[in-house]
């Protein structure tokens, strides 16, 4: 008698393993790389060690020592790893503003690379202050600047790859021109995945209408880096109602500790696994300016709650 077929394996449920969470500046109020609202750089390093983190990025260049050794150093004997560097840039004013961009860009990827990076995060930038809320340009771009923003973009992570070996990851973030589902698509679409990839912002992203799930669902060969954060959505129907920019916005608690807000992060990450790839997840909860002791006690509970994701 024949024998019968052997059966397939039972499938396995989607993993987050290849996921390495981290933190970031930003969730100890860091925006600037000096301003005396902000905790003390030693500070953020001692607690976002304290707080259970392996991974951080560097924040505004020149708020971490920018001397290669030191950071090192001061890294290294906290246990703290770096995974990427952070620059923001104004690429859809066209070939003009190369070289002052590339001047700042090489000077964060350098520091990045030295400190054992793979990331550089690409931020676009404000057309309102984040600060004062000044309108500063047109919200919406021509023909001309989507061109300049896409192509430049692309030679960025050409030349960031060849000359420091660094990944870079486009960040679209709230009061920039790359903020929408339709703004995030159309960029995607008009670039070279093999030159630049998606940093995810989930709660930039549920802040400007989008669904991250649904994101990476259908642009998952795109993601190469996530920025976990979560959304208060009765702050946010407020911000809305009163046109507030986003510094505002943020100093009125639209971006709220996990798990509060949207999107909920456990489905966000259970996509990210189904893509079976190595992705860093950042814990960026925008909190400037907040008082010094709420960090730390938030990172703590934020940490613990993403163990609780399985990751």
């Amino acid at each position: 008698m024949a024998s019968s077929a052997p059966s397939s394996p039972p499938p396995q449920p989607p993993s987050s393993s290849r996921i390495r969470v981290g933190s970031a500046p930003d969730s100890w109020g860091v925006w600037f790389p000096d301003d005396p609202r902000q905790v003390p750089w030693r500070r953020f390093l001692d607690e976002v060690a304290e707080a259970g983190y392996e991974w951080i990025e560097l924040g505004p260049y020149g708020y971490l020592p920018s001397e290669p050794a030191r950071l090192l150093d001061e890294t290294a004997g906290r246990g703290l790893r770096v995974s990427a560097g952070t620059v923001f840039t104004g690429l859809h004013h066209g070939p003009g503003v190369w070289d002052a961009t590339w001047e700042h860009v090489a000077s964060v990827a350098a520091l990045a690379r030295a400190a054992g990076a793979e990331h550089l995060v690409v931020i676009p930038a404000f057309w309102r202050d984040d600060k004062t809320g000044e309108v500063v340009e047109d919200r919406t771009l021509t023909a001309a600047q989507w061109r300049d923003l896409t192509s430049l973009t692309e030679r960025l992570g050409r030349e960031v790859r060849e000359r420091y070996g660094l990944r870079t990851v486009f960040h679209p973030h709230a009061d920039t021109h790359v903020d929408t589902p339709e703004h995030v698509a159309r960029f995607l679409d008009a670039t070279d995945s093999d030159a630049v990839s998606l940093c995810l912002d989930t709660g930039h992203y549920a802040y400007c209408g989008g669904d991250s799930v649904e994101l990476i669902e259908a642009y998952g060969e795109r993601l190469g880096y996530l920025h976990l954060k979560q959304v208060d959505t009765r702050v946010l129907a407020q911000v809305a109602a009163e046109g507030l920019p986003f510094g505002p916005a943020v100093a009125r608690g639209v971006m709220c500790e996990p798990p509060g807000g949207v999107p909920a992060l456990e489905p966000v990450l259970a996509a990210a696994g189904r893509l079976g790839v190595d992705l860093f997840a950042i814990v960026e909860q925008d909190m400037y300016p907040c008082e010094p002791d709420r960090p730390l006690p938030v990172a703590r509970r934020t940490r613990r709650f993403l163990r609780g994701c399985g990751v």
